[in-house]
């Protein structure tokens, strides 16, 4: 099955009723037939017939055997992290979100495991950091924020030579763009808050395996049925209905994303504009080679701090809000958001400064969001 049509129907089978939408089941527990007898739904935190549906969908857009659906993004990295044992080594990237540099560096690391931040474009560097310790390869790609590109299929390679996995944080392009379980991953995750949610309204997370009858599915199982991240039913009904407009969202987003990124140029308060999309970016064509498309993140730097924190009063259609991948456009200002607890060494070695302004591309009519951010660096610049 094609991607919009996997979107639009998921694995939904109809019931009785010939109800076109999975219905939402509200019930904590579940009634047995029998003694040792099972509907296959006993307690809701181990299974739920609507999050359940909504997982079998993610499965099958993901091309994995098996998904999960969780209360946040960050109970998917969770769930990655939770993997490792004291004495394991974790081979993170430089560039990053910060919610997931805190849990390394504030949560994990007290329980014994080594993470190290390195240049994950650097192929080789990844080979010669990899020890006999390394359990995990956790990359992003495009990073977050300053969009670098990562070669998937080559630190599979790496990773598996060595015992390890590698993970992928796939939020920047869903799987509508990009399918890292294809490409050699072992786990793909998502803050599904963002794209696949794609309105604001539920805060989610998405983890899936190639295999389902793996032991490593079987530890993530016991993991979830154990720890109870998992998705509400309301929420999980509510990110299937998401799901049937992902594609129809993100390709018009990415439209328009390159229209902004190349008009971004032309601009004199801008010096330096970052979009996977632009045939000058430096990992522009290994891009191409392990996605269909480019998303609709963008970052770029202004002139001066002054101008990049003055810009954020004067938007009037985009918001000024953290978060991204939803139909209303939003700017961050990652250094003291997305990005405010990553430690000093690595903001330095990523070029993330207090010049960058990170651009989440909605819904909206592009030449709108044009003449908005066009005032709004305008007015921050005669301020500044």
């Amino acid at each position: 099955m094609k991607d919009f049509s996997a979107e639009v129907h998921g694995c939904h089978a109809y019931d009785a009723t010939g109800a076109l939408t999975t219905p939402v089941y509200l019930s904590a527990t579940f009634r047995h037939p029998a003694f040792r007898e099972s509907t296959g739904y006993d307690y809701g935190r181990v299974a739920n017939p609507t999050r359940c549906d909504f997982e079998r969908a993610i499965a099958l857009l993901e091309r994995g055997g098996r998904a999960w659906a969780l209360s946040s993004g960050m109970a998917a990295v969770n769930l990655v992290f939770a993997l490792c044992k004291v004495g394991d080594h974790v081979l993170l990237p430089e560039d990053l979100y910060g919610g997931t540099v805190r849990l390394a560096n504030d949560i994990y690391n007290r329980y014994g495991i080594d993470f190290e931040y390195i240049d994950m474009r650097d192929t080789v560097l990844v080979r010669e950091r990899m020890r006999k310790e390394t359990k995990i390869v956790f990359i992003e790609t495009p990073s977050n924020p300053m969009m670098f590109v990562t070669d998937i299929r080559a630190l599979a390679e790496t990773a598996h030579a060595h015992d390890a996995l590698l993970v992928v944080d796939n939020t920047f392009l869903s799987p509508h763009f990009q399918k890292p379980l294809t490409l050699g991953a072992d786990i793909v995750l998502e803050s599904a808050t963002k794209y696949l949610c794609g309105h604001n309204d539920v805060i989610c997370g998405v983890l899936a395996v190639q295999d389902a009858e793996s032991e490593l599915a079987k530890e993530i199982e016991l993991l979830v049925k154990s720890e109870g991240p998992n998705l509400s039913p309301m929420d999980s009904w509510l990110m299937l209905r998401s799901l049937k407009t992902l594609g129809v969202r993100v390709e018009r987003q990415a439209e328009s994303a390159l229209t902004i990124a190349q008009w971004l140029r032309t601009l004199p308060m801008v010096t330096d504009v970052y979009y996977v999309g632009l045939p000058d970016h430096p990992q522009y064509a290994l891009q191409q080679s392990q996605s269909r498309g480019f998303g609709a993140m963008i970052s770029f730097k202004v002139k001066t701090p002054e101008i990049a924190q003055n810009v954020l009063a004067h938007l009037k259609l985009i918001a000024f809000a953290e978060s991204l991948g939803g139909v209303e456009s939003l700017l961050t200002y990652p250094i003291v958001q997305t990005h405010a607890e990553m430690p000093k060494d690595l903001i330095e070695r990523t070029g993330l400064d207090d010049r960058l302004l990170r651009l989440s591309v909605g819904l909206e009519d592009v030449d709108d969001l044009k003449e908005d951010l066009e005032q709004a660096l305008k007015k921050a610049a005669q301020k500044g």
